[in-house]
This record gives structure tokens, C-alpha cells and sequence, in this order.
């Protein structure tokens, strides 16, 4: 196999979101010069606000709590217990291909989504994974999507909303939507859905893309 998992932490080992970060950084580096093979990092993050390139300052949150500017694509989001982040290091098949990447995501969680029962989509010109409008409320994102890609390797990913508490969001505008809403994997199904749960299914869902990502080891330093 040239794609490898790493679970970081899981609760109650919540990782801290600058040190989750500096793993990716070191993690990229060794993969950009084939130290190491793409990886994907699966991890609960400790709460925290994180701020993409595309923040506007009226998007921050409304108590100032702290926030932690981040060099991924997208908004304003919120990370923490009962999310199950998933950070795929991956040196990419195609560089240009960043339009397939995010849609093999996307299917990934999807695919997760429907073996419980949960009726999840895209939504054009969002990103992400969500639950269109029903009687239980409006379009409601339940998985986010922000990456990166340098040197032709992937950073950042997924954050998959499991049980977490929808609280936090109350304090910002989540991604920059203001006509949608939150959700989770416990509040859909009616059950208490953790991460812990999910992360073996999401590693055995995104083998199912690895050969059309991911570029051969070929020529790695083992």
C-alpha cells in the first residue's frame, strides 16, 4: 500500500489543535521529499476556533474567544470533542486535479453518511457535506472541508460532525453561511454516534480512492 493512517487521538486524548498542526507541517515536509509515505491523520481536536484565509473580521466569534488563523482554504469554523478530524497528507496522482480531490472527500463522508441512514449531499457552491432542508429544519452542513495543497501535497481536511455540542456555533458565523445551520451524526440518527465509531469506516472508504489520489512511492527514501 502506498497510503498509511495514523490515529493521533481519540477522546478522551484530545489533541491540541497547534500541535495537531505542527505534526501535519513536519508530516508534509517529510512526504514532499518522500522521507515518508501520504498519510492520513485521524484525531478528536481539543475546542478551538480556527480562521481560514477567507475570514472577515465581523465573522469572528461575538464573545472574543480566541482564534487561530490557519493557511487552508474557506471561513470560520469551530473544532473539537465529538468531531473526528481527518488530515489527508497526501502527495497527489495529479496536482492539477484539487477539483477531484475535494469531491472524493466529500464522497467519502457521504458514503459514511448513508450506512446510517442519513440522507447527506453536496450543495452547489458550498463546501462540504450536508442535509438539505426537511421538516426537521433548513440546509444544515454536518461535515466541512478546508485544504491545502503545497508542493503538491495535501494538508488540513475534514472535520466530521459526530456528537459534538452545537454551542460553540451559536458564537459565529460558521463558514460565513448565515441561511443554513449545524448538525451532527447523533442529532440525525436519533443516537450517539462518536467518532470513535466512524473512523474505521472512513479509513476503509477512502482506501476505495487511494489509487486514483495518491502518487506511487516510487523512488521514496525507506
Amino acid at each position: 500500500m502506498t497510503l498509511e493512517f495514523s490515529q493521533l487521538g481519540l477522546a478522551p486524548d484530545f489533541v491540541d489543535y497547534m500541535q495537531g498542526w505542527e505534526i501535519q507541517r513536519e508530516l508534509h515536509n517529510k512526504v514532499v521529499v518522500g522521507e515518508k509515505p501520504s498519510t492520513v491523520l485521524l484525531l478528536e481536536h481539543a475546542a478551538v476556533y480556527t480562521a481560514g484565509k477567507l475570514t472577515e473580521d465581523h465573522e469572528r466569534p461575538f464573545d472574543g474567544t480566541p482564534v487561530v488563523p490557519v493557511d487552508r482554504g474557506g471561513k470560520l469554523t469551530w473544532h473539537g470533542p465529538g468531531q473526528l478530524i481527518a488530515y489527508p497528507i497526501l502527495k497527489l496522482k495529479n496536482r492539477a486535479g484539487i477539483r477531484d480531490y475535494v469531491e472524493r472527500l466529500e464522497e467519502v463522508m457521504i458514503a459514511i453518511m448513508e450506512e446510517y441512514g442519513i440522507k447527506a449531499s453536496r450543495v452547489k457552491g458550498r463546501a462540504g457535506v450536508w442535509v438539505l432542508a426537511d421538516d426537521k429544519g433548513p440546509d444544515r452542513k454536518i461535515a466541512a472541508i478546508g485544504i491545502r495543497v503545497l508542493d503538491g501535497v495535501t494538508m488540513h481536511g475534514v472535520a466530521i460532525n459526530c456528537s459534538n455540542d452545537l454551542a460553540p456555533y451559536a458564537q459565529i458565523i460558521a463558514c460565513g453561511i448565515t441561511d443554513a445551520s449545524v448538525t451532527t451524526m447523533s442529532i440525525e440518527t436519533g443516537r450517539t454516534i462518536n467518532p470513535a465509531d466512524i473512523a474505521e469506516r472512513f479509513k476503509e472508504e477512502f482506501r476505495k480512492h487511494e489509487e486514483a489520489l495518491v502518487s506511487s512511492p516510487e523512488g521514496a527514501i525507506q
